[in-house]
């Protein structure tokens, strides 16, 4: 019993997060504004709050993945050996579905004139990372971890114009950028893995308070989400050290808190990430116990198959976009890779208003409820494919 209601607090949280980046990546597609949503210059409340509400989705994924390989040792019995190859192999293998689906989802060509490190990149070399990082022991780990995560925003006066011929390794380590493969190949990078693969560490080195108890475990993610947002208060206001970029007085106490809010992703500064890690462990806390909500039966499937859900989620949303964008008798070029190396709306008459950005999403996550619960189904009917441990 205590096995399953772990699995299914993780699972709801799992769920939350894709749920909320199918609402961002909805977004990207179909909204009218030119502009980011974070530029406090241009923005709207609702802009901001809808752009903000999705920075939980990364944080929280790559550090539930770390939770699950520590769980990994005593749900399935693996030992480290066996856990370090599982790692691997799976890692290996994200890294070539953002080179190839994940990328064709987002563009919808082959060309490969450009190329792009996102979030399953990284998830992926996370995890290469993390195969190696599980024969420390423990204290190491977590030692590896908090230093990954407090120190690294120390890193950020090297940039990779210092590195000259090693230039393009700093980006793929700490700061996003492009890599020019060869004339006209271009690699773009935005998530970088020292910053990340801590972040995993972090997860791994977390992973026994999930064995603890229920009501245990529910104390101690309530009291870290405490800490962590008053640690996040007190380094973010300071504005000392913890993101590169200070907050400044807006022009309304509603935007100055936006301001405080708006911490650097790319990569994650230490106060992006205590800010994401309260709201994480506040919400595990929550999903402690006997949940009944109207949402809790989505939010299970979608958590049980996340990466189905990533690979088919991309053509859904850009596939959405193209038919309607031609139905309406405007060009599709854009949508194609064609003009820019990434989609990008060539005007506002393109896009849609907010309010239409949220029925779209509603619309899609409609439609990929019954299509998880059938692989979730499936998956569950056939364990002896352990190809499908892989999706």
């Amino acid at each position: 019993m205590l096995e399953f209601r772990r699995l299914e607090t993780i699972d709801l949280m799992r769920g939350l997060v894709m749920v909320l980046m199918t609402l961002d990546h909805t977004r990207d597609f179909f909204s009218d504004a030119l502009f980011s949503p974070t530029d406090l210059s241009q923005t709207s409340a609702g802009l901001f709050l809808t752009r903000w509400i999705t920075h939980l989705c990364a944080p929280t994924f790559i550090f539930l993945t770390g939770v699950s390989a520590f769980l990994s040792t005593h749900r399935r019995h693996l030992n480290n050996r066996q856990l370090a190859g599982y790692l691997a192999s799976r890692g290996l293998w994200l890294v070539v579905l953002e080179l190839t689906l994940v990328r064709f989802g987002w563009l919808f060509n082959w060309n490969y004139h450009a190329l792009f490190g996102q979030v399953i990149w990284v998830l992926g070399w996370s995890m290469v990372g993390l195969s190696g990082l599980i024969f420390l022991p423990g204290r190491a780990i977590a030692g590896f971890a908090l230093i990954t995560i407090v120190g690294h925003n120390l890193l950020d006066a090297f940039h990779p114009d210092n590195w000259g011929d090693f230039s393009g390794w700093w980006i793929i380590l700490h700061a996003p950028g492009r890599i020019e493969l060869t004339p006209g190949y271009n690699f773009y990078l935005s998530y970088p893995i020292i910053p990340w693969l801590g972040v995993m560490a972090a997860g791994y080195s977390f992973g026994p308070v999930f064995l603890e108890s229920a009501s245990s475990r529910k104390a101690v993610l309530f009291k870290v989400a405490m800490g962590l947002a008053l640690l996040f208060l007190l380094i973010r206001l300071t504005n000392v050290y913890g993101d590169p970029k200070p907050w400044l007085p807006q022009q309304d106490p509603l935007f100055t808190v936006f301001a405080i809010l708006n911490c650097e992703k790319y990569p994650p500064s230490l106060s992006y990430l205590l800010m994401t890690f309260s709201i994480m462990m506040l919400l595990l806390a929550l999903f402690e116990g006997e949940n009944r909500f109207l949402i809790k039966e989505p939010l299970l499937i979608f958590g049980r198959v996340p990466l189905f859900f990533y690979l088919i989620h991309l053509p859904l949303i850009h596939g959405s976009a193209m038919a309607l964008t031609y139905y309406r008798g405007l060009p599709i070029d854009w949508l194609l890779g064609r003009q820019n190396d990434f989609p990008e709306i060539p005007a506002p008459e393109y896009g849609y208003n907010l309010a239409t950005v949220y029925i779209v999403w509603l619309v899609m996550i409609v439609i990929l409820y019954p299509l998880c619960s059938i692989f979730a189904r499936y998956k569950f009917n056939h364990p002896e494919n352990r190809w499908l441990s892989y999706l």
